[in-house]
């Protein structure tokens, strides 16, 4: 039995070599380390560590005399002010970046400043404890990034660390003490944390690469480097601890792997294997907006996951045909008020006549589980409880306005349904019948919308068990690889301590994906993949072998996979995936599709 490894794998070579220390003539050893943590924006980065290291708010906590306070309400009201000006220049950077979408971040945190009940609170205690600003300011944030940090819910952890950003913004801002946003040029920064604040400003730089000791793959850092194109690696723990500014660095961000003070070896072999991506990347670009074929001839049709519309103006010259999962959820602009209806018919609407004609799936809200929450009840385990379609029945007046919406929003018949989290017939039912009402009445008004196809999210292993009959109740199927190997291993998947065991290669998984896809094959339901394997270069022939024509990724990835889908025959990618299904475990699976991929 093979030893279990540690979250954080650490190698260690011996390497001796000399150095010379600025204003020393000192010769140092330096030794090859390798650390691993989670890729989350892919890409590799050679250079020089930068160790980014934010100033701690000031400690004092001498009493004022009264006739201080005042003025210290007015520094307090000044930083605020100043702090806004700050949020408000990266907000306009990242319009101009990423879009609207992800700019409404800081416009959150912008509305945080303006809270009466915060700002009221500050400023009474200043008056009447005789607190300096910033030692009120740490106590009254403290109290709710300890709430969030101990929540159960990703989102709430998140949100800590957006609170975090704030107090030492104004803290910062109290003292006048200048924001810290350019750095050299080309270094790969290593921080213990960096908010979405610090990565808009420091890209600025054309920083190389990013590297954390706190955050997830669904971290805000995170879908913004994605954005970016920076490679990230997140999740390390206290790797930022050891690491100076000058050190030579490696950040692989596909295998999650950054080597400290690399050999000339492994110098040479990422260097070129930085080379070949880039290589693989030109051409597949070249070629990214022409229908993706097999070697056979087969058509295999890629589409793109996307958060907001405004990312809609990009998916067409990365050679997307349509958006196959558009996150819905993400309209919980606070994660606690329902969008409006009328709100949500112009927005569906606006990316309707955007794509037409291509197409949209538009999946209901899914929140709770290790989303958004819609309500503050803390449960036990929440990727186990009141998440997805389960919240969507249990109040349906959030499920009719979103279908509602949607119907309203098909003029040009190119938006389907997806629901998220089925686990039985009864829920697709009412699903059903909800759309058929919303359909009845508002085709009197409007006799130019069209009725949405409804799909299935097949990401519990309830799911699995009930495919035969789930594909012929629903137009089509989606499959969530990232819930699907959560639920079905009992891994956490945002959790470091397993993050070993969570294995889309896994057998389980494996052959959970050969009997989705053949048996919506069979009953000529439309199938597609929207989770994170789809994207994956080395699952795409056992995908295709399975009998997959439809993939739903990261914008970013589809011209290198549409490249890689014409090196392979239908035929030789099925008998590829009977081998798979076959094996007893990850580990031959794995090392029987690199060893295909290798030879192609």
């Amino acid at each position: 039995m093979s030893e279990k490894k540690s979250p954080i794998d650490v190698g260690i070579k011996e390497k001796k070599t000399e150095r010379v220390v600025k204003g020393t003539e000192k010769t140092i050893n330096k030794k090859e380390e390798i650390y691993t943590g989670i890729g989350a924006s892919r890409g590799i980065a050679i250079g020089m560590c930068y160790a980014f290291v934010k100033e701690q708010g000031e400690h004092d906590f001498r009493k004022l005399e009264e006739k201080d306070v005042t003025e210290e309400v007015e520094r307090f009201l000044a930083a605020l002010r100043r702090s806004e000006k700050e949020l408000k220049k990266i907000e306009k950077v990242t319009t101009r970046k990423l879009g609207k979408g992800y700019s409404d971040l800081f416009q959150a945190q912008i509305m945080v400043l303006h809270d009466p009940v915060l700002v009221k609170a500050i400023s009474n205690r200043i008056l009447s404890e005789h607190k300096p600003a910033h030692v009120v300011i740490e106590e009254e944030f403290d109290q709710y990034v300890e709430k969030l940090k101990n929540s159960d819910e990703l989102l709430f952890r998140e949100r800590a660390d957006d609170l975090q950003d704030i107090k030492d913004r104004i803290i910062r801002n109290l003292h006048i003490k200048k924001l810290h946003s350019w750095l050299p040029e080309g270094v790969i920064v290593v921080s213990y944390h960096l908010s979405p604040a610090d990565v808009i400003l420091l890209s600025r730089s054309n920083i190389k690469g990013f590297i954390t000791d706190t955050g997830g793959k669904t971290s805000h850092i995170s879908l913004i480097c994605k954005s970016l194109n920076i490679p990230i690696v997140v999740g390390f723990g206290n790797l930022s601890q050891k690491v100076s500014t000058g050190m030579q660095m490696i950040l692989d961000a596909s295998t999650g792997k950054v080597i400290i003070n690399p050999e000339e070896k492994t110098l040479a072999y990422y260097t070129e294997k930085q080379r070949d991506e880039k290589q693989i990347e030109d051409k597949a670009s070249l070629t990214a907006e022409l229908p993706a074929t097999t070697k056979c001839g087969v058509r295999i049709t890629f589409y793109a996951n996307i958060d907001f519309k405004e990312e809609l103006d990009t998916i067409k010259a990365s050679g997307a045909e349509g958006v196959g999962l558009f996150r819905s959820e993400n309209l919980f602009t606070d994660g606690t008020n329902t969008p409006r209806e009328s709100l949500q018919y112009a927005y569906y609407r606006e990316m309707a006549d955007t794509i037409n004609p291509m197409p949209i799936d538009i999946r209901l809200f899914d929140i709770g589980g290790d989303k958004l929450l819609y309500s503050p009840i803390k449960e036990p385990n929440p990727n186990l409880g009141w998440r997805g379609i389960r919240i969507l029945i249990d109040i349906p007046d959030i499920l009719e306005a979103q279908i509602r919406a949607i119907v309203r929003a098909n003029i040009h018949g190119n938006i389907d349904i997806l629901i998220p989290m089925i686990v039985s017939i009864d829920e697709i039912r009412q699903v059903r019948s909800v759309v058929d009402k919303a359909f009845a009445e508002l085709e009197k008004e409007d006799p130019m919308i069209e009725k949405p196809e409804v799909g299935a999210m097949i990401e519990v292993p309830a799911a699995v068990e009930l495919i035969d009959e789930i594909t012929r109740y629903v137009d089509f199927i989606s499959i969530g690889t990232n819930d699907l190997t959560q639920y079905t291993l009992a891994v956490d998947r945002n959790n470091i301590i397993v993050q070993d065991l969570f294995d889309t290669f896994h057998p389980a998984i494996v052959r959970q994906l050969y009997r989705i896809i053949s048996t919506a094959q069979k009953n000529r339901c439309r199938a597609m993949i929207c989770g994170d394997m789809g994207s994956n270069p080395v699952a795409l022939p056992f995908l295709l072998g399975c009998g997959l024509k439809r993939f739903s990724v990261v914008v970013s990835d589809i011209p290198n996979l549409k490249t890689q889908v014409s090196r392979y025959t239908l035929a030789e990618t099925e008998e590829l995936a009977r081998k798979c299904i076959a094996f007893e475990t990850a580990s031959e699976i794995k090392s029987c599709l690199e060893a295909f991929q290798a030879a192609h």
